[in-house]
């Protein structure tokens, strides 16, 4: 007998995402969070374009835009090359927001479309079979669902109970990032850190909410265990780059975060799943951890749904499809690191690509590649626009993204998909029909209605039985 279709380990961004998702489908999700509350910070500050197009696509971009606050594109490794032509979205922006911001934004989404989540709840082992997976939690309460996925973070407990190899390079260096309150001056904080970044780029002290500041500075080295600094080796660490600690008093919170860089060997398990951290660890530059992750859950989600409902298995997608994509992150995070070394040797790439971000095309590329808007999955289709993301566009009664809320399959054109009418929303129009999937991306295009049944029976499964087509 099942608690429930999903449990979902680990209640951060993605888990909490990826439950929303399955929710929208009406899959029973359990969230087990071993904290006693999310009450977690961290080094994450913005959502770049494809996951704030994420947001559009479920209704949820204007609860965070009245958050956040939006920056122009156009930045690599700290070098900053505004782009001066249009690039394809509707959302040409960096929205700067906190991670525990996002993190309650999603919460209550998920709240609201009944996700139940379970605190104070250790995963402690796994066993499955063919029909489910058991989890055992640290109380020895024993939980049977369809599913599990493992959202637990860069350590995961389920990864390490699955024996799922995590190769790659473990931290070679060490930051220590928080909020607290200082005794220095603005005048005093500005000057400091203007020198001190001559030559240092991993360093900063920048105002934060309520009279607090937020700061990151080197670590001495690489600390065996995770626990967060105390406000002592900040104020060390403060003095031994700046000269001076600031005055730092009274820390909101501190954490600590390093640049290992790692990838799941496997993102399935028969009936267990990876997303986020869980399954790819990479240097913070350029912000893209917590964005690759939601971006997991945006694409796992509908496909779960649909394997529980039985209309159709495209796991194995997944990770064909999202794997890639973490691999081109994680080298796109390991160049911008070691880019931001004063060493000779990165100083001199640093400065030709400087060079080189000059040429509008150079810039594009990095732009679209650390947005996420570039991504083309191979459905093995010869038309360059099957396998990629939709951007929104204008409809005769609206926006396209606004037909998207839902988290079903959308055909636009003049062709029918009413035997799939259960799982696939139509918006009738001229010219060349697209379908689209829950995740926005492309899934086939033409003007050949046999082939686009096809197309329909591959990503949502087999027409209903009593459909009249």
């Amino acid at each position: 007998m099942r608690d429930t279709d999903v449990i979902m380990c680990g209640g951060g961004p993605t888990g909490t995402m990826l439950a929303a998702e399955l929710r929208l489908h009406g899959v029973g999700v359990l969230v087990l969070e071993k904290d006693p509350k999310r009450d977690r910070h961290s080094g994450s500050l913005g959502l770049h374009v494809r996951s704030i197009e994420i947001m559009d696509q479920r209704g949820l971009l204007g609860r965070f835009l009245a958050e956040g606050k939006q920056y122009p594109l156009g930045g690599f490794a700290g070098i900053v090359k505004p782009l001066t032509g249009p690039i394809d979205t509707a959302h040409p922006y960096l929205l700067g927001i906190p991670q525990e911001t996002t993190e309650r934004l999603l919460g209550e989404h998920a709240e609201s479309l009944g996700v139940k989540v379970r605190y104070e709840s250790e995963l402690t082992g796994l066993a499955q079979d063919d029909e489910g997976v058991t989890a055992e939690l640290a109380d020895g309460t024993r939980l049977r669902a369809s599913y599990l996925i493992g959202c637990d973070g860069g350590r995961s407990t389920v990864r390490k109970l699955l024996g799922v190899g995590f190769p790659g390079e473990p931290a070679r260096h060490e930051w220590l990032l928080g909020e607290a309150r200082i005794t220095a001056s603005a005048e005093d904080v500005t000057a400091v850190v203007t020198e001190v970044r001559k030559t240092q780029r991993g360093f900063g002290v920048v105002p934060a909410a309520d009279g607090y500041h937020r700061f990151v500075v080197p670590a001495a080295g690489v600390a065996d265990t995770p626990a967060p600094p105390t406000v002592a080796e900040v104020a060390r660490q403060l003095r031994a780059h700046a000269g001076t600690d600031f005055g730092v008093h009274d820390p909101r919170w501190t954490s600590r975060f390093g640049d290992a860089t790692r990838l799941a060997d496997s993102y399935r398990t028969g009936r267990v799943f990876l997303a986020g951290d869980a399954a790819h660890v990479h240097p913070p530059t350029g912000g893209q951890g917590l964005n690759l992750g939601l971006q997991d859950a945006f694409n796992l989600g509908w496909k779960l749904a649909a394997a529980v409902a039985g209309h159709i298995d495209l796991l194995d997608t997944y990770e064909i499809e999202r794997r890639p994509v973490a691999e081109n992150v994680l080298s796109l995070s390991r160049a911008q690191a070691e880019l931001l070394s004063t060493e000779p040797g990165p100083s001199a790439v640093r400065r030709l690509l400087t060079e080189l971000m000059d040429i509008e095309a150079v810039n594009r590329f990095l732009i679209e590649r650390t947005a996420a808007i570039d991504i083309h999955y191979d459905f093995g289709a010869e038309d360059p626009l099957v396998g990629r993301r939709m951007p929104d566009i204008p409809l005769e009664d609206g926006r396209l993204y606004d037909r998207m809320h839902a988290g079903r399959g959308l055909l636009l054109g003049r062709l029918s998909a009413s035997a799939w009418a259960d799982r696939v929303d139509v918006m009738t129009g001229d010219g060349r029909t697209l379908l689209l999937r829950p995740d926005g991306h492309v899934a086939w295009a033409g003007d050949d209605q046999r082939e686009l049944d096809a197309a329909l029976t591959r990503w949502f499964g087999d027409p209903a039985p009593s459909a009249d087509k």
